[in-house]
């Protein structure tokens, strides 16, 4: 899977252009309903009544729905995020060599050995433990994830 940078960063033209053709009444806002639609064509899923629900508390009370300047905004936050979650779960996909979904210790050390030759086994266990938030000896996605996203404010 190549880097798809045309995705990761679409212009204001084109998220514009999505915007209008949402926009099906010319209102000059999206709907609820419109904003859905808007979630379909660029990221591919239809958002859950909670997402929806955040989005539509977010905005401006005082108009019917999403402007463009905040549509833009929202959409670019959802873009840096769906590019950050997809460089995590390249990393974790370099270091699961055998395809499992799940990491072992093994496959930390010799992940670390490649990117951090100088830290000591013992180091690198510890770091494995730490990870493994459930303790059952394996580091999933979802551990991973954690640790790429929150661990780093621990240090």
């Amino acid at each position: 899977m190549g880097e798809d940078v045309g995705v990761a960063r679409p212009s204001s033209a084109s998220l514009a252009a999505v915007f209008k053709a949402c926009d099906e009444d010319n209102k000059g806002y999206l709907s609820r309903e419109d904003f859905k639609v808007a979630v379909v064509m660029l990221f591919g899923y239809k958002p859950s009544k909670i997402e929806a629900d955040s989005i539509m508390s977010s905005v401006n009370p005082n108009t019917s729905g999403i402007l463009l300047e905040e549509f833009l905004s929202i959409v670019r936050k959802k873009k840096e995020v769906q590019l950050h979650r997809n460089e995590i779960r390249h990393i974790f996909t370099a270091f699961d060599r055998h395809y499992r979904g799940y990491l072992t210790s093994e496959d930390f050390k010799k992940a670390f050995r490649q990117v951090a030759p100088k830290l000591s086994e013992r180091t690198v266990l510890d770091v494995f433990r730490e990870v493994d938030q459930d303790s059952d000896g394996l580091v999933s996605f979802k551990d991973f994830e954690y640790a790429m996203n929150y661990g780093q404010n621990e240090a």
